[in-house]
């Protein structure tokens, strides 16, 4: 059963990851991804709440975040970034990685 609540889970992120990135995409112009930061961010705090809450089940945080949020999109794009100017790959990492903690932090938090 916990197989299934996976896949379930992994169907829902990755739909809502690529409605967030069709709606977000639509307004960004610019070539920073901010649709990815978006989804990092909003994952790491639904993450937080999630563990502080005493974990919701794998259907959640291995299938909906699994899929809702990637690393190696993540990755891919910090290097674009990088190719364009240095700066924008720097900013993109730094607010992922210390926005990322902050958010899980702050779901935990939250359900504490």
């Amino acid at each position: 059963m916990e197989w299934l609540m996976i896949a379930i889970g992994g169907g829902i992120g990755a739909w809502l990851r690529y409605i967030t990135a069709l709606m977000v995409n639509r307004w960004n112009t610019s070539r920073f991804p901010l649709a990815t930061l978006l989804v990092n961010l909003i994952g790491s705090f639904i993450l937080g709440m999630a563990f502080g809450a005493g974990d919701w089940g794998a259907g959640i945080s291995t299938g909906f975040l699994g899929a809702l949020t990637t690393f190696s999109t993540f990755m891919y794009e910090a290097f674009e970034l990088g190719s364009i100017k240095l700066w924008l790959s720097v900013t993109y990492i730094s607010i992922s990685l210390i926005g990322g903690l902050l958010m899980v932090a702050a779901g935990y938090m939250m359900v504490m």
